[in-house]
């Protein structure tokens, strides 16, 4: 959590190594970005990070990464599940909590324990501003009445609500029945967020497409029912709460997963990100092929142009790397 370039995917017979059927490569070929890979080269390395296709909205940026490792799709997908990122430094989650299907304020209750540092010290100094860069309705933001932002007081109660609200909103009816954040400026609404990233990505969208009809993902509440989770983390030296869902599916030994950040108090308006995993075979043992694509709409990227865009992409690469690595480490033991 839980969050390279196969265009042309030969055949590889030779060295021991073969694939399962020829099916990764047509698809890879469809829609991913990369030029070629060796499966066997991919099971010992670190998983091949690269810009994804430019994209016509300012706000929008994505990756796409490939790597290969132990075990089949369902074994994958089951680690994916049963990840949790607060055991780990290295993806900042301070906080993390599985939700039910409509949480309660209890069910957030651990927010009232977020550490105090410098980024929960920089979130607490903007809710008891109610800074115009939190991202709220005018109805959420009119709901605090002042006093101690701090998680551990009145902060956090109000965070609290703000969370399970939306929680329960996202449940009812996806992420078209979210509240826009037009506490301090235009409305920006998290469904048109989300269907922007996956307009702008028309060959992942055909690819992903039976997965994110059944999701909702963008619209209304889908019939896949998804994994709802929360957590508190750092995003670029502030801490953010966010509401999660995960959902996935399995064809054919083949697993599609959809894992979405579809409300965020600052950093970013939205993340989508997508795995698409093939059985393969390396030296005769049953592997995993993953193509995974990460997509992320954030007012900062707006003011962002020439180098210091690509500065940004190669920040999020570099990120996204270190969390494939550090989850195919943990999940090989």
């Amino acid at each position: 959590m839980r969050n390279a370039c196969l265009l042309c995917f030969a055949l590889i017979v030779s060295a021991g190594i073969s694939i399962a059927s020829a099916d990764p490569a047509s698809e890879l070929s469809s829609f991913s970005i990369f030029d070629k890979a060796e499966l066997g080269q991919l099971a010992k390395s670190d998983a091949k990070t690269a810009h994804g296709p430019p994209m016509s909205n300012p706000r929008f940026l994505s990756v796409q990464s490939v790597y290969v490792m132990p075990g089949s799709p369902a074994q994958h997908l089951e680690a994916m599940r049963n990840w949790n990122p607060t055991e780990h430094r290295e993806p900042k989650v301070y906080l993390h909590g599985d939700l039910p299907g409509s949480p309660s304020e209890a069910a957030f209750a651990k927010l009232k324990s977020a550490p105090d540092n410098a980024p929960v010290r920089a979130f607490a100094n903007a809710t008891t501003k109610m800074a115009n860069e939190l991202q709220l309705s005018r109805e959420e933001a009119a709901k605090w009445k002042g006093g101690n932002g701090t998680p551990s007081s009145a902060g956090g109660d109000f965070w609290i609500g703000v969370l399970a609200a939306r929680a329960r909103a996202f449940s009812s009816g996806g992420t078209s029945a979210q509240p826009p954040y037009d506490h301090a400026g235009p409305a920006v609404r998290p469904g048109d967020e989300l269907n922007g990233l996956l307009r702008e990505q028309g060959k992942i969208r055909k690819q992903f497409a039976g997965l994110l009809e059944s999701t909702g993902i963008g619209r209304g509440a889908g019939s896949l029912k998804p994994d709802l989770y929360w957590e508190l983390l750092n995003a670029d030296d502030v801490a953010v709460a966010t509401l999660g869902a995960f959902y996935s599916r399995n064809a054919g030994g083949k697993v599609q997963a959809a894992d979405t950040f579809y409300y965020a108090s600052g950093g970013y308006y939205v993340t989508l990100t997508l795995h698409q995993m093939w059985p393969v075979d390396v030296n005769g043992k049953p592997h995993t092929l993953t193509w995974r694509g990460d997509m992320v709409s954030s007012a900062s990227l707006s003011d962002l142009h020439g180098v210091e865009k690509l500065g940004s992409e190669s920040a999020m690469m570099k990120d996204i790397a270190k969390s494939i690595a550090l989850f195919r480490r943990e999940s090989a033991h």
